[in-house]
């Protein structure tokens, strides 16, 4: 496996270098199972992305003009109920939220009430059940530390679109670790991601590089 290692200033700046790495570098075969099986993508084996200031606005990136840009802060806000309530919508098989919204109020109480050097504020996502699902969920983790007054997050797919989720995921991430620091009394920090599964479906490629202005 490669491991493809990024450090980026902030979340424009990630997405656009993901998006060279994928599509330049990416492991390139068609889908067996899962979503749009049947249709070629580019995928990395194994990227770790550190973003030393994901609280930089804009949170979404800009694209050239005439691209479609791969979400709006109006579907970030939006989609914080679903990873942040247990809300749940007629049709959804399940919400991030469903299994978040109760640890995250046990993270908050237990940094506030024990203090931060611990290693046990984790946050998982889906169960034993969740691999039966067509489409189980792709965040599968929050980990989260506290250093220097900051709270930091690791966070985990197991897939990820990087044209149609990465940006909304990592703006709602960051909402989500703000909101968090502001309730336990620190400073927002950094965020660091990791997928074995961060790819672009063939429908992009053309796009990314309208993007990457290499057409």
């Amino acid at each position: 496996m490669n491991i493809t290692v990024i450090e980026a200033r902030d979340l424009s700046e990630a997405w656009f270098v993901c998006l060279g790495k994928a599509l330049h570098e990416g492991y390139e075969y068609k889908i067996d199972r899962g979503s749009y099986a049947g249709q070629r993508r580019k995928e990395m084996d194994l990227a770790v992305i550190r973003v030393k200031y994901p609280g930089t606005r804009p949170l979404i990136p800009d694209v050239p003009q005439g691209v479609p840009p791969p979400s709006t802060m109006e579907y970030v806000e939006s989609y914080l109920p679903y990873l942040m309530t247990s809300h749940k919508k007629k049709g959804e098989q399940y919400t991030y939220g469903q299994y978040l919204e109760k640890q995250i109020a046990e993270v908050i109480r237990m940094y506030k009430k024990d203090g931060f050097n611990t290693n046990q504020a984790f946050m998982a996502v889906g169960n034993e059940k969740s691999i039966g699902l067509p489409d189980p969920p792709c965040l599968r983790m929050i980990d989260t530390r506290v250093r220097e007054g900051k709270l930091n997050f690791v966070v985990y797919f197991r897939s990820w679109d990087l044209w149609a989720g990465f940006p909304s995921n990592m703006a709602a991430l960051q909402l989500l670790k703000e909101y968090m620091a502001s309730e336990i009394g620190v400073e927002d920090g950094e965020l660091v991601a990791m997928s074995k599964g961060l790819h672009l479906y063939e429908y992009t490629w053309e796009l990314a590089k309208l993007v990457l202005r290499e057409t």
